[in-house]
């Protein structure tokens, strides 16, 4: 039996490797999913490498592999919070000739249609504006 240590569970949660094609899956089936599963091995891999390397670093600055990954989450929840304030204000304020419902945004969202009304500012449609070189169609808030 291998022996495993809290880097190869980490592995495990962040990266988990894909279940392999049906037995009975045609070739057409099977090239793109198994082509998947290389792929995550391969990062796999790279990530092994990172968090030994990581581990290893015996400095005084030394963070754990642990809370690092943790914070590394916590910042990636952050990043697809402020990508769908940003998306659902782009589905509003720049779409034309009509804005998307905000029921619709909300369901594709999963939030309330008030919570969705209210999921953007001035300022995640001043992004939207500045990242595709648009102005808002229905927005004076860049504007003032």
């Amino acid at each position: 039996m291998e022996k495993r240590d809290a880097i190869d569970d980490i592995i495990d949660i962040v990266l988990p490797v894909p279940a392999p094609a049906p037995a009975d899956a045609d070739e057409l089936t099977r090239a793109p999913l198994e082509a998947v599963r290389e792929e995550v091995v391969r990062q796999r891999e790279v990530f092994e490498r990172y968090l030994r390397v990581a581990d290893g670093d015996r400095s005084p600055t030394r963070q754990d592999v642990l809370l690092t990954e943790i914070e590394r989450a916590r910042t990636e929840m952050r990043e697809a919070e402020d990508r769908l304030r940003m998306l659902v204000a782009y589905g509003r304020e720049f779409v034309a000739p009509q804005p998307y419902p905000l029921k619709t945004l909300a369901a594709a969202a999963g939030m309330s249609i008030s919570g969705t009304r209210s999921a953007y500012t001035s300022d995640e449609v001043a992004a939207v504006a500045e990242r595709t070189g648009r102005r808002p169609v229905r927005s004076t808030a860049l504007d003032a």
